[in-house]
């Protein structure tokens, strides 16, 4: 016994709507960003991301995940990171503005911490 088209479309369209709203930014943790943090999210995800994300689950990573921990939880080591940068990264205090940088602390504030990898 098939079952019918209705049933069938009933279930699709169960099954999307499932989908689309399980598939929101997984960085939002079910909280709503403000305008400073998506402008922060922005800029992180146009320059910083190629370096402290994996493309794929096989690539390295070629510098920290950043988190709201980073920098010891500190937004001013953050910023201060960020604007003149490290041996490893260059600075991007003539990059972004004052307010784009406050901007991407605001957004990495907003992440959680990467979980703590279990002894083996």
């Amino acid at each position: 016994m098939r079952p019918s088209v209705e049933v069938i479309v009933f279930i699709l369209v169960i099954s999307l709507a499932t989908l689309s709203s399980a598939s929101a930014d997984p960085t939002q943790n079910n909280q709503t960003l403000t305008d400073q943090q998506l402008t922060g999210m922005r800029l992180f995800n146009q320059s910083c991301r190629v370096c402290h994300t994996k493309p794929q689950m096989t690539s390295p990573l070629y510098g920290p995940q950043l988190s709201q921990s980073s920098g010891g939880g500190s937004a001013e080591v953050m910023r201060e990171v960020i604007s003149n940068g490290t041996p490893r990264m260059p600075g991007f205090k003539y990059h972004f503005d004052p307010a784009q940088i406050e901007a991407i602390v605001a957004y990495l504030k907003t992440l959680p911490s990467a979980p703590v990898a279990a002894p083996r």
